[in-house]
């Protein structure tokens, strides 16, 4: 006998449209759709120049992709603007902040699951 587990809340459907996905103001200024898979969330951000995500951190590991502007993240006292082509990658309970220096649209990987983002995505 084995036991086959199926979590909760994850689409099954293989393929889908961005259309579908709701946006949801993650932080004042940042424009967020969110797809949360059974391991990760992905945050697809759009953000205007001057917007700020105050220092925090979490217990999710963090991917954080530039795909178009400039972005200035500070991670553990380090400061660097990211570009297309460049990405940071925090550890958990990592002390980190960022600033859109200009209009940017960027892509964010958390593992494990943000709970708290797929709960807003829900609501």
């Amino acid at each position: 006998m084995y036991i086959c587990f199926k979590p909760k809340r994850v689409s099954k459907k293989p393929f889908r449209s961005f259309d579908d996905i709701h946006t949801k103001e993650v932080a004042p200024g940042f424009f967020s759709k969110l797809i949360h898979t059974e391991n990760n969330t992905l945050n697809f951000i759009e953000v205007k120049a001057g917007n700020t995500v105050s220092l925090h951190k979490h217990v999710h590991e963090q991917c954080s992709f530039v795909i178009e502007g400039e972005f200035e993240m500070t991670i553990e006292g380090e400061t660097r603007v990211l570009r297309p082509n460049t990405f940071a990658v925090i550890p958990p309970n990592a002390l980190h902040s960022g600033t859109a220096v200009t209009d940017c649209k960027i892509l964010d990987v958390f593992s494990p699951v943000r709970e708290d983002y797929r709960r807003l995505s829900e609501g």
